[in-house]
């Protein structure tokens, strides 16, 4: 495993969790550069971008240092079917008129 892998830096904490969970480099580094979805992280100033491949999540915690550069902090996967994955892929909207309804006869 490289430190400077793909052209961002790969802190010891993210290169051992690979490690440790069986993630190849290449998966990690192709979910940052090609999320499917991200959100905003717990840690300051810090995204998560997340991939799915197959029945499994791919999750990279990463972030901008002072100079600019990105820094990959972590890497962890997670089965889709676990309590909250699926359920945001599979939950559907609710139509807008049914919605007003509701809110009109306080239901």
């Amino acid at each position: 495993m490289d430190r400077d892998f793909g052209g961002v830096i790969w802190t010891n904490h993210a290169l051992n969790r690979l490690k440790d969970r069986g993630i190849s480099q290449g998966d990690a580094w192709a979910t940052f550069n090609r999320p499917e979805q991200s959100r905003y992280a717990t840690a300051k100033a810090a995204w998560v971008y997340y991939r799915t491949y197959g029945n499994q999540r791919l999750e990279v915690a990463a972030k901008k240092n002072e100079k600019g550069k990105w820094i990959i902090l972590s890497v962890w996967s997670r089965s889709v079917y676990e309590k909250g994955v699926l359920e945001s892929k599979t939950k559907r909207t609710e139509p807008i008129w049914r919605l007003m309804i509701r809110q009109i006869l306080g239901r």
